[in-house]
């Protein structure tokens, strides 16, 4: 499977993007993670593709919607209410189609794309 990630960009604090992570083919799950300069990457927030279950890191809840386009095996991070915390490389990951899992850590995923870079200017 391979994911391509796009969207990013940079936005003044309390603006909005929306990147979107298009895989090759379907998968399980997707997720969005970041990794801020000197961090440890976090996650952000991850979807079950079969039902469109969600979760999200208490950081994001309520400004970050993750959604679908099972047509296209695409899944969108909508950010708003930006902060300049939120300013991070941004990655997806997807997991096999055999997992049914909402997965919140690295580990537990199969596939990466590529990182897209997030500013957030105070």
């Amino acid at each position: 499977v391979q994911l391509q990630a796009s969207g990013g960009g940079l936005v003044q604090a309390g603006g909005s993007l929306r990147l979107s992570c298009a895989a090759s083919e379907r998968t399980g799950g997707m997720g969005w993670f970041r990794r801020a300069p000197g961090k440890d990457r976090e996650f952000v927030a991850a979807m079950r593709m079969a039902d469109a279950g969600k979760y999200y890191a208490d950081s994001v809840k309520g400004r970050f919607t993750i959604s679908r386009e099972n047509a296209k095996n695409t899944v969108y991070l909508q950010m708003n209410s930006l902060k300049p915390e939120d300013t991070a490389v941004y990655s997806c990951a997807a997991d096999d189609l055999r997992v049914g899992m909402i997965q919140t850590r690295p580990n537990e995923y199969d596939y990466w794309g590529q990182g897209t870079q997030v500013t957030v200017s105070s």
